[in-house]
């Protein structure tokens, strides 16, 4: 597996981490109210799960699964990948930190870039591929006349 799917998969398990661990606490607070405060971790409970884990996720495996080239880099430019998973993590401590409050739209602005810069490494990769008979076939050729 490489190494950007091993970082990532362990990112997307912390935020998932997260997120159930603030659900739960938002679930003891609606069973026995703690603080009417606490409802504000609705939103930060719903991006760590939705974002942080599944859509981290789905960029590790997609990187991992894709097929690879026969040439190197096997994976196309992996540093597209890197700044799409820096860019992703990046966005949700901005939505995490309440100090960065006001920062929302240009954490979505960073969601999108992490989004597309996954597609722009990935892209080359989602194509046909050659294999077993196909590929022999066109490496020794028949003539028919």
């Amino acid at each position: 597996m490489p190494r950007f799917s091993v970082v990532a998969i362990r990112l997307a398990l912390l935020y998932f981490l997260l997120g159930i661990s603030v659900g739960a606490l938002l679930l003891v607070n609606k069973a026995v109210p703690l603080h009417p405060a606490l409802w504000a971790l609705l939103p930060l409970h719903i991006e760590f799960l939705l974002i942080g884990w599944i859509v981290q996720l789905v960029f590790a495996v997609a990187y991992w699964i894709f097929p690879r080239y026969l040439n190197q880099p096997k994976r196309g430019r992996p540093a597209l990948a890197w700044a799409a998973l820096i860019c992703l993590n990046a966005s949700l401590l901005m939505l995490a930190i309440p100090a960065l409050a006001g920062w929302g739209l240009l954490a979505r602005g960073l969601q999108a870039a992490a989004a597309l810069l996954l597609a722009a490494c990935l892209w080359g990769r989602a194509r046909p591929t050659l294999t077993g008979v196909a590929r022999a076939a066109q490496q020794n050729p028949t003539q028919e006349e």
